[in-house]
């Protein structure tokens, strides 16, 4: 079959033949019906190094975001149906340890033992025809579009899972919500947050492409600049917001965020662009706590499928075919994508 691997650190991937899998013992096998591309796999195959945890060495076909249909099951695994549609919950842990039991296998306690991460994530991906996954892992999706659902697995269950930590900020009237970055992440975010919540929904970014989608769904927009924070602040009469969400995570955006937050706010940090801020106890709100995220829980991903299917959210994007997937990732890195790209194998 035809797949898109990683192969060598600081390597662009390359779209080759390879071995169709198996399933193995309480795994099963998807046809691929969509694979999202991530910024995260462009971080393994651009910027990681030998020196990178040993879960993430390749090589291994890429694609963390995906969903497909049954194809086949493995030993012991029953109660699936061949041709139903199911989305995969990524992160793979140990499976033993507190946070897997609770499904919360991104904070795996033998995360540094484990020999990968998940799906695409030194494991096998599922840029490609058909892909394996933990019959656990699978979050069934009924007739809803499973192509576009596809990214949901990370760009939904992501935001999902900060902003439902911080919903107790965001409880009674008066509320403010501060997104920063209207990528995917920030979008979707948006629509959760407008969904989720009462609160008043103001969105922040440099594009006025994206912040105008923002803004059909009923946010409320600054544009990057000087006095992003003084503008952001008198929407909110002066004290600042509730809750703030940076899914891009520079120290610029950071700052914003940090800055734009009131007394007894939480400033979430979602995007990993490798930013830093610099803590004071003068000029901190007092009872502001500034927290970061990572990914989901397989509960909560159950839960953002029914917001999918409720049409609560909405995910764009731009379907690629799997010849085509490394124009994909190329077009992701030079910053020309508008919507999450999803590569689709079987035909668009």
């Amino acid at each position: 079959m035809r797949a898109i691997v990683f192969e060598d650190f600081k390597t662009f991937p390359t779209l080759k033949d390879v071995d169709k899998p198996t399933p193995g013992p309480g795994d099963v096998l998807l046809k691929v019906a969509g694979a999202g591309a991530c910024h995260s796999d462009v971080s393994i195959y651009d910027e990681f190094t030998a020196d990178s945890p040993v879960a993430f060495r390749p090589p291994f076909v890429l694609g963390h975001e995906n969903s497909g249909w049954i194809e086949e099951l493995g030993e012991g695994v029953s109660g699936f149906q061949k041709g139903d549609a199911y989305l995969v919950y990524g992160p793979i842990g140990c499976g033993r340890c507190r946070a897997c039991s609770r499904g919360q296998d991104t904070y795996c306690e033998n995360a540094a033992t484990n020999p990968y991460a998940g799906v695409g994530l030194g494991r096998d991906g599922g840029m490609a025809e058909y892909v394996t996954v933990p019959a656990r892992n699978l979050v069934p999706l009924g007739d809803a579009d499973p192509i576009a659902a596809a990214p949901l697995s990370d760009a939904g269950l992501t935001p999902y899972h900060a902003i439902k930590e911080s919903l107790p900020n965001l409880a009674g009237g008066g509320k403010h919500a501060l997104v920063i970055g209207l990528g995917g992440l920030g979008q979707i975010g948006v629509q959760m947050l407008t969904a989720l919540t009462g609160a008043t929904v103001i969105a922040t970014d440099m594009k006025d492409d994206a912040m105008a989608k923002a803004e059909a769904v009923g946010a409320l927009t600054v544009p990057g600049g000087p006095d992003q924070v003084e503008k952001i602040r008198e929407l909110t009469g002066g004290k600042g917001v509730d809750a703030a969400f940076d899914f891009v995570g520079a120290s610029a955006t950071i700052s914003v965020a940090a800055k734009s937050i009131a007394y007894k706010g939480r400033c979430t940090i979602v995007g990993i662009a490798g930013g830093t801020f610099e803590w004071s106890f003068f000029t901190n709100p007092y009872e502001a706590t500034l927290t970061n995220t990572y990914w989901g829980t397989i509960e909560e991903l159950h839960e953002v499928v029914d917001m999918y299917r409720a049409g609560q959210i909405h995910p764009e994007v731009e379907q690629f075919s799997l010849e085509d997937g490394l124009d994909a990732y190329r077009k992701l890195q030079a910053g020309e994508l508008s919507a999450r790209a999803v590569v689709v194998p079987h035909g668009k």
